[in-house]
């Protein structure tokens, strides 16, 4: 079975580094170079650069129109797969291969559609989430489902971490599906329960404020790491937030004060203090917080 691939991000890579060790990869659909960094140079996707590697036939497109679907209906392939490409398909498109496209999804449809469903899941305090496998149909992730593994999410674990997991766990269902597919045995179930939609998130979104809950602002900056990363304002320039936990500490003083206590940096919350385990200043490398605000010479507020 020849299969065209659509993907974008780093994940999207490992699946198809995966699927090219063992089907017929005709040709990868990523989106189109995007600038990065603080100079904004382009910089190709994750899965474009994976599909150089493999000498892949690369289609770049942030939207597929006729062009893309002529490139597609030449590659020769059977069925599409999709992990993380950024955009809808349309029906014109969705017609042109004979066995469909198929999703690999991150979440437990229908919950969290959308592109950042892991995100929100940790954003909402989630305990359990998982990858499920859909059919494509025109609406957002709202197809048949043709597998489904559920998983707990660890106590602790940032988005990049359950991102990788549930990649892991997706390449293993991949594996079981695809020759489903092949023998004309796969079959899908409409999707049942309530739904909910994961939309994208920004950095705006990533913003600690000390009136929130000291829960609350963990799940955030579990959520956020590793892109965009949280953040609040310190001397009016960003201080980033890459590892954080809740406690139960009642601090005295002005919501955001931080304060030192057994080697334990603690911001003090509407509900509770954070404790900060890793911080990056601006401008500055990566640094553990209690080193950090020894060496801040003031009493320290976040903002």
């Amino acid at each position: 079975m020849k299969i065209l691939f659509a993907g974008t991000t780093a994940q999207a890579a490992r699946v198809l580094q995966h699927l090219a060790s063992r089907t017929e990869i005709v040709g990868v659909l990523t989106r189109e170079d995007a600038p990065f960094g603080r100079k904004g140079e382009l910089r190709e996707s994750e899965v474009a650069a994976k599909a150089r590697e493999l000498g892949l036939l690369v289609i770049k497109a942030n939207r597929v129109g006729s062009d893309v679907d002529a490139q597609i209906s030449a590659s020769g392939a059977d069925l599409g797969f999709v992990v993380a490409y950024g955009a809808l398909l349309k029906r014109h498109t969705l017609d042109l291969l004979e066995h469909g496209w198929f999703n690999l999804h991150y979440s437990l449809l229908p919950a969290y559609r959308g592109a950042a469903p892991v995100q929100h899941a940790l954003l909402n305090g989630e305990s359990e989430t998982g990858a499920t496998i859909f059919k494509l149909d025109e609406g957002m992730d709202t197809g048949e489902i043709y597998a489904q593994v559920p998983t707990v999410i660890e106590p602790g674990e940032n988005a990049g971490d359950l991102l990788e997991r549930l990649t892991s766990i997706g390449i293993t269902m991949v594996d079981e599906f695809l020759p489903s597919i092949a023998a004309g045995t796969a079959r899908g179930q409409a999707q049942t329960g309530e739904a909910s939609v994961a939309g994208k998130l920004t950095r705006t979104d990533a913003r600690l404020t000390f009136e929130d809950e000291a829960t609350s602002l963990e799940n955030k900056v579990r959520a956020f790491n590793t892109e965009p990363m949280a953040w609040c304002d310190f001397g009016g320039a960003p201080l980033r937030i890459l590892e954080a936990r809740a406690t139960n500490h009642e601090i005295v003083g002005e919501l955001g004060s931080c304060i030192l206590e057994s080697g334990r940096v603690l911001v003090k919350c509407a509900t509770g203090a954070l404790e900060l385990i890793e911080i990056q200043p601006a401008g500055k490398n990566v640094m553990s917080a209690a080193d950090w605000l020894r060496g801040q010479r003031e009493a320290v507020v976040l903002r």
